[in-house]
């Protein structure tokens, strides 16, 4: 039986829920997901993308564009918390403190894109040291602005995040970041991008440039997966087939 309904939390206007089924295995996924700005395309692509996943796999998807109402009650209601390119800053204490406990301890697992490490000090706030150390220890430097297309390297065919995805793929017109450090000695490297084949070339160049890993040192499952600007990733195969199995993955961690 499928069912489409409105969530309202006190005065939070921005929560849309889709349900596919009543099963008690079904799973639910909140999305913070970016209401504007150079990303609001992304975003747009992506919740039909994401209903498409939620019907097919019996998952329930609540969507929010603030992280005002979150705190470790709310939490507590979703096996899998999935950063849509919402930034790392600008969180009430409260939702910082909760998600914290979230991910430290295992309560649900994580997906977080491209945004989501926008590390730093930016419009006004804080540099977030817990999640700096979460997404191994980095600070957002640069970005390519003018974009370019990539060529990504499977490092873990192995894993189930990287299941079906060949060894080498391409993204198109990405505006790759760059950080002060590679997070590799911190976390395991699913992917990277060879930048020798950035096209056209640029200048603004890591040398080891991790685009796809996850923490091992904390309880839950989660996985970074830098891509995710352009709504024409949803026409990626590839990005699909990642991002998909990012989601299933992380989510069955609770």
């Amino acid at each position: 039986m499928k069912t489409i309904f409105l969530l309202l939390f006190g005065s939070v206007n921005f929560i849309f829920v889709y349900s596919q089924s009543s099963s008690p295995q079904n799973l639910r996924i909140l999305v913070l997901a970016e209401s504007g700005g150079h990303h609001i395309e992304f975003t747009r692509a992506a919740k039909p993308w994401l209903n498409r996943l939620a019907k097919e796999n019996q998952l329930t998807i609540d969507y929010v564009e603030n992280t005002d109402m979150i705190d470790s009650l709310y939490l507590s209601n979703y096996q899998l918390v999935l950063q849509l390119d919402y930034p790392p800053y600008g969180w009430p204490e409260k939702a910082v403190k909760s998600f914290e406990g979230y991910i430290t301890n295992g309560r649900g697992g994580w997906v977080g894109l491209h945004h989501a490490t926008l590390l730093g000090e930016f419009d006004g706030y804080p540099m977030w040291y817990w999640f700096s150390n979460f997404m191994g220890g980095i600070r957002f430097k640069n970005y390519i602005p003018t974009f370019a297309s990539g060529e990504v390297y499977n490092e873990d065919s192995s894993h189930p995040v990287m299941k079906d995805v060949p060894e080498y793929f391409t993204i198109e017109r990405e505006e790759w970041y760059t950080y002060d450090k590679s997070p590799r000695p911190n976390v395991k490297v699913l992917a990277s991008v060879n930048e020798k084949t950035y096209s056209p070339d640029s200048p603004i160049k890591m040398g080891d440039h991790p685009v796809v890993w996850t923490n091992t040192n904390v309880r839950a499952r989660n996985v970074y997966i830098f891509m995710g600007h352009s709504p024409n990733l949803f026409n990626n195969s590839y990005f699909l087939t990642l991002f998909k199995n990012a989601i299933i993955w992380a989510s069955s961690s609770k």
